[in-house]
């Protein structure tokens, strides 16, 4: 295939972005118009979870096509190994320019300190995870309005947006497609929008998003449990206080989505114009969801279909058809593969995610689960929040390692997941299916479902991944 019909990349991601906060997917209080347009034309694989349900370790898997376990990035706050064979990596190897824009999440040296330059610049160079052109990002941060709001170019030197910050980065996101359009070469982009991530405080979104909402009554999930969960980490756990903040959380967030609604339609608006429709692949997604106090939790990091469903829009015109839907169940580590085959591009042996794109396109189905994890707390070393689980189109199982309790719902018939069914009449064999399927995906990766702090004496120096299981230094 020549470099000029090679078919360009646009990969927009939000930060949780829950799969059911969307017209779409049947949210009345949601206000997406530009969001839902895209949906109905493109390919929504509607199964679509993230397989460790947190930013850090999401990326790490996005870019590698790995697991956790194979990663390292086990927790937030770490530094990941750049020694991989990166999604971006292959694009440069086969002659395309890449671009990202947006949080990062995977150079941090030290537990907060966010906006030291230590932790927020990305250097030029390996830790860029292949992305050796364009770059305009920061490490973390979740504070968007104007005056705080920054990202690094290639100094450590801070550029702060003169807008609220989504807006801002599709501003430059529309001006580097304009750019790159124009050059030789096929393009990849990637943007990392940082919204709809708390902290969900009026003054973290435009005044006019929220007045949107003054009138919208928002509840407390069906599945609320006033307690919290026994096996959350401290990011997990609820206060009084913020127990009766969060229907007010709510109504930041969805200001926080439909200020993305809005820019999701600029976006699409000036790709149409430009002409890149007809050779661009765009992806439109979510790293994870958020509870809002579902099963005593907020937060992510856990297998609850709040945390791990996740919007997944794929349009190439003339190649996928519009307005279609595929249920196969389509894991984190099955991006980088499933998109490389797309695009014609080798998949590097390394990747443990599975090249679905024949499940995309239709001409296949697979009965395959998604193997989902967690390996610690959300951001500070520690045991006893360790999980997996195995998802299925139907059945969700899980298992906690700490006490060993076992979990299992019929995702269609239970779908808040109230209900579970381990030691139910008749349900005996479906969960040891599951967990069959689970533990032998489990050993193909050489995971031995290990608490959160063997990963820090054995991996990590200085929250620096040196180490990991595919990787010796």
């Amino acid at each position: 295939m020549s470099d000029h019909k090679k078919p360009n990349l646009i990969y927009i991601f939000a930060d949780q972005l829950r799969y059911f906060s969307l017209g779409c997917t049947g949210d009345e209080n949601a206000l997406t118009p530009n969001i839902d347009a895209l949906c109905k034309e493109s390919c929504d694989l509607c199964q679509a979870v993230s397989g460790h349900p947190v930013c850090a370790p999401y990326r790490a898997s996005l870019f590698t096509g790995k697991y956790t376990t194979s990663t390292g990035m086990v927790i937030n706050e770490i530094r990941m190994n750049p020694n991989h064979h990166t999604f971006a990596d292959v694009l440069d190897e086969n002659g395309y320019e890449t671009a990202y824009i947006g949080k990062w999440h995977m150079y941090a040296a030290e537990l907060g300190n966010h906006y030291d330059a230590e932790n927020s610049y990305i250097p030029v160079g390996p830790d860029r995870l292949g992305f050796n052109d364009y770059f305009a990002g920061y490490n973390f941060r979740h504070e968007y309005e104007v005056g705080t709001a920054y990202y690094h170019l290639d100094s450590p030197d801070k550029i702060y947006y003169d807008k609220y910050e989504p807006d801002a980065q599709v501003d430059m996101t529309i001006e580097q497609l304009e750019r790159m359009s124009k050059g030789e070469k096929p393009f990849a982009l990637f943007l990392s929008v940082g919204t709809p991530h708390d902290p969900w405080v009026p003054e973290n979104v435009p005044a006019e998003y929220l007045e949107r909402f003054k009138d919208k009554q928002f509840h407390l999930p069906q599945n609320y449990l006033p307690d919290n969960d026994p096996h959350a980490d401290n990011w997990a756990k609820l206060s009084d206080e913020e127990r009766s903040s969060l229907t007010e959380w709510m109504r930041v967030y969805y200001a926080m989505t439909a200020n993305l609604d809005d820019n999701i339609g600029r976006l699409m608006t000036a790709i149409k114009k430009m002409g890149l429709e007809d050779n661009s692949i765009l992806v439109f997604t979510s790293d994870h969801g958020e509870l809002f106090g579902a099963h005593g939790r907020r937060a992510k990091n856990i297998f609850y279909e709040e945390a791990v469903r996740v919007p997944f829009f794929i349009k190439w015109k003339g190649h996928l058809e519009e307005g279609t839907k595929r249920d196969f169940v389509f894991n984190t580590v099955d991006i980088m593969p499933s998109l490389l085959s797309m695009m014609g591009l080798p998949v590097p042996e390394e990747a443990e995610g599975s090249d679905y794109s024949s499940c995309i396109e239709g001409k296949t189905d697979t009965g395959e689960g998604a193997l989902m994890m967690c390996t610690g707390p959300t951001a500070v070393f520690g045991d006893g929040n360790e999980w997996r689980a195995y998802r299925t189109k139907q059945y969700t199982y899980a298992v906690f390692k700490s006490d060993g309790q076992e979990l299992l719902f019929d995702n269609q018939a239970d779908p808040y997941q109230m209900h579970n069914l381990i030691g139910e009449p008749g349900c005996e064999a479906i969960a040891v299916s599951l967990k069959e399927k689970m533990w032998a995906k489990m050993e193909a990766i050489s995971d031995t479902f290990e608490n959160n702090t063997y990963y820090e004496k054995n991996w990590v120096e200085d929250r620096r991944i040196k180490r990991t299981a595919t990787l010796t230094g």
